[in-house]
């Protein structure tokens, strides 16, 4: 019982050091960031047990940073609002890449629950079970409907005008975003600790990172329970491909109603 307790007590400051270095990369404040860095080193040198959890944790945010530093390099050019962004989603490749080498030196596998859709499957929920393909019309039309009457207060000159750059934000930035916190970290995650666990840290670090695109922090965190939502379908799915789908929904759909630029 006692290993236990400290077996989560040394996860949960993991955890709480990686989320602090997102919101410190964010903000620029590279001293402190330094000093996360150097404490999750020697946990990561201390802590057999959680070695592989804390080089997830560690690579992440280096690559974080380069993703970061990357994009003030961008900033200094004179370029368009929308192409800005588009490379901004765009370098989340980097954070894929950094990911994708460590699991690689560890010669760990990484699934990216990369699995066809069986439609035909139920989902089973607290008091009742529903098929996949009902759920998913379901979702998708809930998740659509709400910003339906954001979209209707635009000009159509508008929604004209920014449907090219509202499709490509969408397919880049629920792809990357999904293959990134659903598709690795919770693949590496989830063999180390509890689903839930992995779920919980996977989405809070999902929503931490929308602070890095100009979202307020209690915004950001309330984005958290969108990964909660994307979460739980990838793992009842064993599918990415449903929780992209969803993501590309709120995307558009936080694009055509102005949220987005």
């Amino acid at each position: 019982m006692f290993s236990s307790i400290k077996k989560n007590l040394t996860l949960s400051l993991i955890a709480t050091l990686f989320f602090i270095g997102i919101i410190f990369i964010t903000y620029s404040i590279w001293l402190d960031f330094a000093g996360i860095i150097f404490l999750l080193l020697i946990i990561y040198i201390a802590n057999v047990d959680n070695r592989f959890v804390t080089s997830i944790f560690i690579t992440f945010l280096m690559s974080f940073l380069l993703y970061q530093l990357a994009n003030i390099f961008i900033d200094k050019f004179e370029i368009s609002r929308e192409l800005r962004v588009l490379i901004n989603r765009g370098l989340l490749i980097i954070i894929i890449i950094g990911l994708s080498t460590v699991n690689l030196f560890h010669k760990k596998k990484i699934s990216f629950f990369n699995h066809k859709v069986k439609w035909s499957n139920s989902i089973s929920m607290p008091f009742h079970s529903i098929k996949l393909s009902y759920f998913m019309i379901i979702g998708v039309i809930i998740s659509g409907t709400v910003f339906i009457p954001f979209i209707l207060e635009q000009e159509f000159s508008y929604i004209k005008s920014i449907l090219l750059f509202g499709l490509l934000f969408s397919i880049i930035n629920a792809t990357l975003e999904e293959l990134i916190w659903r598709g690795i970290m919770l693949t590496c995650l989830k063999e180390y600790i509890s689903v839930t666990n992995a779920v919980i840290i996977t989405s809070i670090g999902f929503g931490l990172l929308h602070l890095i695109v100009g979202i307020p922090f209690i915004i950001s965190l309330l984005f958290s329970f969108g990964g909660l939502f994307y979460g739980f379908v990838v793992i009842k799915t064993n599918s990415i491909y449903p929780a992209i789908i969803f993501h590309f929904v709120v995307n558009i759909g936080m694009v055509l109603s102005g949220i987005i630029l």
